[in-house]
């Protein structure tokens, strides 16, 4: 191959060097046998970039096969850094064009920072969390966009503009900042409208609060953390570059990273109530006991008071010291009124005289 038939574009370069490493006789495949979804077979390289790029394929089987490749890439040579880059190209040149746009510079000097900011990060990166690819180009996007900042403080103002200059994109509203957090799952809906309404607007945390169907100190914490996670997107320049077209579609990776975010952020309330739960229930379960022993204390009492009146229904056994009123009086102790033969009440002493006891 000459020199001349050899593409000056980086991303065209990389290409090329990814097709010639397929092309037949080549020793490079990609064992698919262990990995679920994936053929049980040696699949050549470019079909097992058409089978990661297919929807069907779950975000679970293109982390395995991605760390994988990144294994293959620190421990088997050249050739399978050039194979990995060949299998992430779709996703490089989307990124490529997103940066071209409104470029006024040469974009192989882009697509060069994109590539060396992927090669790097490839013998770096932690392949346990997901997102692998994901991340390997957002640090290609990194470069190639501190690249741009740099070029672009630098540019001077053009002496034959007869008006004013827009700035280099991306400019950005808040709102515009916080609709790509969301389109890139950085934050959720219900946390961007939470900032919106409480940092752009003039409502209150309790009024925000109220309309999400939370309370003012959980919507606090929300957007106390929303708010860190944005900040560190910004610094990280993950949203320069989001694409907000009407209709368009979230990949299956984003979409994932925004239900994992959200189970995350469900998880830890559900913690924090069952922390909660845990610390008022020893003293509900003593409040529990101590009334069930003012139960069993009170319904004590209220047998004794029927025992008491129950013994107050018996009739009066006679006049004490001739007062008037002893036919309302009840010897609480005595349940029937004295009776007997007449012999025995006066052997008692019952009738005596002086006593004015009369016979019941």
């Amino acid at each position: 191959m000459s020199a001349r038939s050899w593409p000056s574009s980086p991303l065209s370069a990389a290409a090329r060097a990814f097709t010639l490493l397929v092309q037949p006789p080549t020793h490079v495949g990609f064992d698919g046998r262990g990995f679920d979804g994936l053929p049980d077979e040696i699949l050549p390289l470019e079909r097992l970039r058409a089978l990661l790029l297919e929807p069907r394929t779950t975000v679970e089987v293109r982390d395995a096969v991605w760390r994988e490749l990144v294994i293959r890439a620190r421990r088997d040579g050249p050739a399978w850094v050039v194979a990995a880059v060949g299998i992430a190209l779709p996703g490089l040149r989307h990124i490529a064009g997103l940066l071209a746009s409104g470029w006024r510079g040469d974009t192989r000097d882009l697509d060069a920072e994109l590539l060396v900011g992927f090669i790097e990060r490839l013998t770096t990166i932690d392949v346990e969390p997901p997102r692998v690819v994901g991340r390997l180009i957002d640090a290609g996007l990194r470069a190639a966009r501190k690249a741009r900042d740099a070029d672009s403080d630098a540019q001077l103002i053009h002496i034959d503009a007869t008006g004013p200059i827009a700035p280099v994109q991306p400019w950005d509203h808040p709102d515009l900042v916080l609709a790509r957090a969301v389109a890139a799952g950085v934050i959720d809906a219900d946390e961007a409208n939470l900032i919106a309404a409480t940092r752009l607007e003039s409502a209150t945390l309790t009024q925000a609060a109220a309309r999400l169907g939370i309370t003012a100190s959980l919507a606090s914490s929300w957007r106390l953390k929303a708010e860190r996670r944005l900040l560190e997107a910004i610094r990280a320049g993950d949203l320069a570059f989001v694409s907000l077209r009407p209709g368009r579609r979230h990949s299956a990776a984003v979409t994932h990273h925004r239900v994992a975010a959200t189970q995350q952020r469900v998880a830890a309330i559900h913690e924090r109530m069952t922390a909660a739960q845990q610390r008022v229930t020893p003293t509900a379960s003593a409040t529990q006991r101590q009334v069930a022993t003012t139960d069993q204390r009170t319904a004590l009492a209220q047998q004794r008071v029927v025992a008491a009146g129950a013994t107050q229904q018996g009739r009066p056994v006679g006049s004490l010291l001739g007062r008037s009123d002893a036919a309302d009086a009840v010897l609480a102790t005595q349940q029937r009124a004295l009776v007997g033969k007449t012999s025995d009440r006066e052997s008692a002493g019952v009738g005596a005289p002086g006593i004015g006891a009369r016979p019941a």
